[in-house]
């Protein structure tokens, strides 16, 4: 069984990472680097008087073997709405006096006005999200019981810009552990838990979280599967919503090498989107 890639996204969270998993248990267990390259979009309230927009245009590189499997991922990211609203995290009290949209607040003199005459209620920015690199070390894969048991290991980096909204500047630290089992030739259960250690800085305060997964994954064929995958996290903060989510996906293996895959996301609380979809296309060689 091969994992398939994270669609990071808002929208998506970590759903994909383990619902988008293929159900062939006898195919082989072979040693594979592979590039994926998706396009996410999402829309929501998040608990504010208007919405927010994010694309999501994640580059993601990894490699895949029968003990290990690694995966580094970098974002470019869209945002429209409120500065409070932080892709990854929903709404928050953002003290950040700049907020987002810091282009045009700067009016391109690359100077930073005073704190106190730079407010902003809502704004658009753009640029290079947090990047993501994870390790999963696959304790038990027995093919025989159509039986496995992950753990990750997640570091988040802060490199998505606090200013103009798209991050809050700081490093998240996440481990999980992840079940899966099958039931003959087509159809896979899984569900896992979570915890991610969020960072604070001066102007966004968080706390740790909780999360939970569980979904069901049916095979078609050899080259189809598709499936439903529910999440669930912690509020991050006293100003924050949890999250609860329900995503619809679908994969389709064209050859050895190309591996399509789409989704779509229904939000149930005020930490999730409204509504979210997208797509990825992944190369494996």
């Amino acid at each position: 069984m091969n994992s398939a890639d994270a669609l990071r996204s808002v929208a998506s969270g970590i759903a994909l990472a383990i619902a988008a998993i293929p159900a062939a248990w006898a195919a082989g267990n072979t040693n594979s680097f592979y590039a994926t390259l998706g396009a996410d979009y999402s829309s929501g309230t998040y608990g504010q008087s208007s919405s927010t927009t994010i694309w999501d245009v994640p580059l993601s590189a990894g490699y895949d073997s029968r003990l290990w499997s690694f995966r580094v991922t970098l974002p470019y990211l869209h945002v429209s709405g409120p500065p409070n609203v932080i892709p990854g995290i929903g709404a928050i009290r953002n003290n950040n006096p700049i907020g987002r949209g810091l282009g045009r607040l700067l009016h391109g003199t690359g100077v930073t006005p005073p704190a106190q005459t730079v407010t902003s209620t809502s704004g658009t920015a753009s640029g290079i999200g947090d990047v993501v690199a994870q390790a999963t070390f696959h304790a038990i894969r027995d093919n025989a019981s159509q039986f496995e048991l992950d753990v990750t290991g997640r570091i988040e980096f802060g490199t998505a810009s606090a200013n103009k909204g798209l991050g809050t500047g700081q490093n998240d630290y996440g481990a999980e552990v992840n079940a899966y089992k099958g039931f003959g030739s087509a159809w896979t259960l899984f569900g896992g838990l979570g915890y991610t250690s969020l960072g604070s800085s001066t102007y966004i305060q968080l706390r740790n979280v909780w999360s939970a997964n569980a979904g069901v994954n049916y095979a078609m064929d050899a080259s189809d599967s598709a499936g439903i995958f529910l999440f669930f996290q912690q509020r991050p903060s006293i100003y924050g919503y949890s999250r609860q989510e329900a995503t619809f996906y679908y994969n389709h293996k064209i050859n050895r090498t190309w591996t399509l895959q789409g989704y779509f996301l229904g939000g149930f609380a005020k930490g999730s989107p409204d509504y979210g979809l997208g797509a990825s296309a992944r190369y494996s060689f």
